[in-house]
């Protein structure tokens, strides 16, 4: 007597397979679109986003011998394959969603050297103590500062499960959690990867992480614009970008690129707003006086050109070189300017997300529902 086969059992048996390199089942990720039974044949339709025929058939055998073994052994199995044609360019590049974040912001920068991780840093810390949970993913997959900046040289994450599956739980330190490709490496290791497998080993941090509740994941990217940025836009559904820069020519016109990038039609990210680093310098022995090393107000102009908000200047301060070798961030220091600022950007920067998830279509907005603990939002 034959076995009846159920819908059911199908879908439960199919949600035990992840594309590689990916944490969803291929139910979860909506790549199954039909499931019929009739008598021991199964019918499944599947669509996948311009898979290489490797992928494509490795799946499909994989399909054939879970069901094989979990449903029924002489169970009839056709696969059905879409292949969906990658999008035009007057479609938009989205991710889907992590449960459990509620904004994800992107600080990218034109070039290096312009302070970016540094300031990833000082905001996050500055978020943690408004009463945020905020995390940090270093996807400067070539050069990780991070773990410097908040001493955790050295770490290697644990395993937990969650829903009985193995992730990653993020280092913790000064309230912030931070997963960095740093982790992996050894210090004085460097990473030379293909594109593809940058992208891979950034998705694993992504979706293979316990990150929990958080009200803020800042994404500090690799400067320029490049592979990992269209990763991680692909991958996750950005509420914005900030882009910082210094006031010089050549900084800002690697800037202006940045912002090229996420106002592409395709990719169409909010950029959240400009902020200036190394606006000017303030010896101790002449705190009145200011010099521009680098230029007057160049990311300020910049700001108003591409008609995006202008979030604030950061002097060139030796402080906050010394606290980030250290491992310390420099607002972590009694309440000074430099803390005075940093508070004032955060707070600026929040309130650019909020107005962008309020003004966003339903669709895409991010509901903002657990900040309630957050500071930053009330002022």
């Amino acid at each position: 007597m034959d076995m009846k086969i159920t819908k059911e059992a199908v879908i439960e048996s199919l949600k035990t397979i992840s594309l590689p390199g990916e944490g969803e089942n291929i139910v979860g990720k909506g790549l199954v679109s039909n499931v019929m039974i009739f008598g021991d044949q199964v019918d499944i339709d599947l669509e996948l986003q311009n898979p290489s025929l490797q992928a494509r058939k490795k799946l499909e055998v994989t399909i054939l011998k879970t069901l094989h073994e979990q449903v029924y052994e002489k169970a009839k199995i056709k696969i059905n394959t879409k292949v969906l044609s990658p999008p035009s360019p007057n479609e938009q590049i989205k991710g889907k969603p992590i449960k459990g974040i509620e904004n994800i912001i992107a600080i990218s920068s034109g070039k290096g050297g312009v302070g970016k991780s540094t300031i990833t840093a000082n905001i996050a810390v500055t978020l943690s103590k408004m009463g945020c949970k905020v995390g940090i993913l270093d996807a400067d997959i070539y050069g990780p500062s991070i773990p410097t900046m908040f001493d955790m040289e050295g770490s290697r994450p644990l395993s937990v499960q969650v829903d009985g599956k193995s992730k990653m739980k993020p280092i913790e330190n000064f309230g912030v959690k931070v997963l960095s490709i740093g982790f992996f490496t050894k210090p004085n290791q460097a990473v030379i990867w293909r594109g593809p497998m940058a992208s891979k080993a950034l998705n694993q941090m992504i979706f293979d992480a316990a990150w929990g509740d958080l009200d803020f994941l800042l994404i500090d990217l690799p400067p320029g614009t490049g592979d990992i940025h269209l990763s991680i836009v692909q991958s996750l559904p950005l509420n914005g970008a900030v882009v910082v820069s210094t006031p010089q020519n050549v900084a800002l016109a690697d800037a202006k690129k940045g912002i090229a990038m996420f106002q592409q039609d395709s990719i169409n990210v909010p950029v959240l707003g400009v902020i200036e680093n190394m606006s000017y310098f303030t010896p101790s022995e002449l705190p009145k006086n200011k010099y521009y090393i680098f230029g007057k107000r160049g990311a300020e102009f910049l700001a108003k050109d591409k008609q995006v908000p202008f979030l604030g200047a950061l002097p060139l301060v030796q402080s906050i070189r010394e606290a980030a070798d250290v491992g310390r961030p420099a607002v972590l220091q009694q309440q000074n300017n430099l803390t005075n600022q940093f508070d004032k950007i955060t707070k600026k920067l929040v309130s650019e997300t909020l107005s962008r998830n309020q003004n966003l279509p339903p669709t895409k907005s991010v509901e903002i529902t657990n900040l309630v603990g957050c500071e930053a939002i009330k002022s």
